[in-house]
């Protein structure tokens, strides 16, 4: 069951400092750091691959509107459900940070298949320049 979740580069790439070999991810986190992979890859980036990634980057500078907030919850579900196999039930909710103006939080939920295993994350996004 191991294999079918995965093993690869840890993202962001790193070097093991004692034996110089680059650090792998396995399992349900190379799944996540895959998920992170996907959201930060605009269509068009990936050579040989021009429909790879999700569309964010096309919503910075949009307003913070709840439109928006569902037109960035479906990219992002659309995007997890074509390029991440390995997981299902997909659950995606956007909304502003209270804190930081400019910010959405994304919450994503969803489902191993392999292991039926129910997993999160919160990937922040910023509509406004500079305001990281």
């Amino acid at each position: 069951m191991d294999s079918y979740l995965g093993r690869g580069w840890k993202f962001p790439i790193q070097v093991n400092p004692n034996t110089g070999r680059i650090l792998m991810s396995e399992n349900e986190q190379d799944i996540s750091e895959a998920i992170t992979i996907i959201l930060q890859t605009s269509k068009g980036e990936r050579v040989m691959k021009s429909d790879f990634g999700c569309g964010l980057r096309r919503f910075v500078f949009d307003l913070t509107d709840e439109v928006t907030m569902r037109k960035i919850e479906e990219d992002i579900r659309e995007a997890i459900m074509i390029w991440e196999p390995r997981v299902g039930d997909v659950d995606i909710k956007a909304h502003k940070d209270t804190e930081i103006p400019g910010k959405i939080n994304i919450d994503i939920n969803y489902t191993v298949r392999s292991t039926n295993n129910r997993y999160n994350m919160v990937y922040p996004f910023y509509l406004e320049e500079g305001s990281r």
